[in-house]
C-alpha cells in the first residue's frame, strides 16, 4: 500500500529587498511540500500574482515601497478568500501583531527569529491556525479581553498614521510621502497634526526626531 503525498503547498514572497525574497525561499524551498513559484517586491506586483496564480499563503513584508504591508493584507482578505497572509517584519511583534490580526492577516514572524520559527508559522496558518509568539498570544488574549492598555504612545496612532510616521523616520517628506500612499499633501498634513497631538510632540522639528528614533530604535521619548 502506497503512502499518500502531501499536496504541495504554494506561497507567495512579497519582500522589496531581493536577498531577503531569496534566502526565504530557499529556506522553504527546503520542505518537500512548500513551493515558491512567485516572488514580489511590491504590493501592485503581489496583488497581479494573487490575482492570476491564487497561492496558498503569502508572506509580506510590513514596509513596502508603495504601500503598506496592513493594507496589502487587508486588500488580499478582501479580494482573495483563502488566500491566507503572514507578516513578516524588523519590527516587534508588540507594535503590529494586534494590528496585522485585526487586518486580517494570521501570523506574524519577526525577521530576527530562527528560520524554524517561519516554517512553524507557514504551516499552522496552512493549517487553518493562528501564528504568534507566545508572550505575545498571551498579549493578545489580554487586549481583547480588555484588560491590557496600550504600552506605547506609537499603539495610539492609527495604521495610517503609523505609516506616516515610519515614512517620515525613513527621511520622507510631506510631498514624496502623498506620492507614495497616493493621497494629497494636505492629507499627510493632517496626519502629522494628528500624530504630533497623539504623541505630545512640540513641532515638526520634534516630530522628526522621534520618528528617526523610532525607525532606528523602536523607541521614542
Amino acid at each position: 500500500m502506497s503512502e499518500t503525498t502531501a499536496p504541495t503547498r504554494r506561497i507567495l514572497i512579497v519582500d522589496d529587498h531581493p536577498i531577503m525574497r531569496f534566502g526565504l525561499a530557499r529556506l522553504i524551498e527546503a520542505e518537500a511540500d512548500l513551493q515558491v513559484p512567485w516572488e514580489a517586491g511590491t504590493a501592485r506586483e503581489a496583488l497581479s500574482h494573487i490575482e492570476r496564480e491564487k497561492p496558498d499563503l503569502v508572506l509580506v513584508d510590513m514596509a513596502l515601497p508603495d504601500r503598506n504591508g496592513l493594507e496589502l493584507i487587508k486588500d488580499i482578505r478582501a479580494a482573495f478568500d483563502g488566500v491566507q497572509c503572514i507578516a513578516i517584519s524588523m519590527h516587534d511583534e508588540e507594535l503590529y501583531a494586534e494590528r496585522v490580526l485585526r487586518a486580517g492577516g494570521r501570523g506574524y514572524v519577526m525577521k530576527e527569529e530562527a528560520p524554524g520559527k517561519l516554517i512553524q508559522a507557514i504551516r499552522r496558518v496552512l493549517d487553518g491556525g493562528v501564528f504568534l509568539s507566545p508572550k505575545m498570544e498571551a498579549r493578545i488574549v489580554e487586549i481583547f479581553a480588555g484588560g491590557e492598555k496600550s504600552s506605547s504612545p506609537v499603539e495610539r496612532l492609527s495604521d495610517r498614521e503609523l505609516e506616516v510616521f515610519r515614512l517620515l523616520g525613513e527621511g520622507n517628506g510631506s510631498r514624496e510621502i502623498a506620492g507614495k500612499l497616493g493621497i494629497s499633501v494636505r492629507t499627510i498634513d493632517a496626519h502629522r497634526a494628528h500624530i504630533k497631538e497623539k504623541l505630545g510632540l512640540r513641532d515638526a522639528t520634534d516630530l522628526m526626531h522621534q520618528a528617526v528614533r523610532w525607525v532606528e530604535t523602536g523607541e521614542i521619548g
